[in-house]
């Protein structure tokens, strides 16, 4: 039987750091920060747009054996292709320098982590591997494609005074307060995922191969197995499924990613 991709149906998830509106990417309600794409089965990663009207918290997230252990699930490694900046939009990836949990602990009691956490200006085009452990916050004015580990598991360290719940003890259990030493640039190779950039200018067959992954469109229009395909359009090739055409409409950029384990 022929197995065409499958496309995934997005989810929509508010937030207090979410934007009026996700045009033109997505048909979303007001306050909308997440998009997340769920794939069948248990596939172990997940895809997910974010778009922020504000800083979201500063958080770290814990390894897989911390979290088979204490929280019943995966860790959460993850990665960021940035899409689109506003101007002065940052990311905040590990530490200016090296601190102890205890002056993090108070630096976080009087609401000076900022001033702790490494804010880099960033630009549409640019990729940042988020290693689990790894101190880190969305800035304003940020719309991303996040690749992670299928696991919800956050600790949030400071939140800017917002009345959410804190982690941050938990979160020092993990955290390596520390400068960050993470991956800049596609392709992305890491134990839990690998990830390239594909640019179709014409049109051509895909082969999908043995293992199955994700292609994320996005930027660009056109077809993928003679069904519409635009930035956005998440989909899923389970093992199996055959080869098909995609025709660029004149450009398509995806991002593929699979699972190496």
């Amino acid at each position: 039987m022929a197995r065409p991709p499958a496309e995934l149906a997005p989810e929509y998830h508010q937030s207090v750091w979410g934007v009026a509106s996700l045009a033109p990417w997505f048909l979303a309600p007001p306050g909308t920060g997440e998009v997340w794409f769920p794939a069948p089965g248990d596939f172990p990663l997940l895809v997910k747009f974010i778009f922020t009207s504000e800083r979201l918290s500063v958080q770290v997230h814990p390894p897989d054996d911390y979290a088979q252990t204490r929280e019943r699930c995966r860790g959460k490694t993850e990665m960021w292709h940035i899409l689109e900046a506003c101007e002065g939009a940052a990311i905040g990836l590990g530490l200016t320098r090296p601190v102890s949990k205890e002056d993090f602990r108070a630096a976080a009691q009087r609401g000076g982590v900022e001033a702790l956490v490494n804010w880099l200006p960033v630009q549409p085009g640019e990729t940042y591997l988020v290693p689990a452990g790894t101190v880190h916050a969305i800035g304003a004015g940020v719309t991303l494609c996040e690749i992670q580990e299928n696991s919800n598991v956050t600790y949030r360290l400071y939140d800017y005074g917002r009345p959410r719940e804190l982690h941050l003890e938990k979160g020092l259990e993990v955290a390596r307060l520390e400068p960050y030493q993470g991956l800049r640039s596609l392709p992305l190779r890491c134990e839990h995922f690998h990830t390239e950039e594909l640019v179709i200018e014409r049109g051509a067959e895909y082969q999908p191969g043995p293992a199955a992954h994700l292609l994320i469109a996005i930027e660009g229009s056109g077809t993928a197995a003679g069904r519409p395909l635009r930035a956005g359009t998440v989909l899923f090739l389970e093992p199996g499924t055959n080869p098909f055409q995609i025709l660029p409409s004149p450009r398509l950029r995806l991002l593929r990613t699979y699972s190496p384990r």
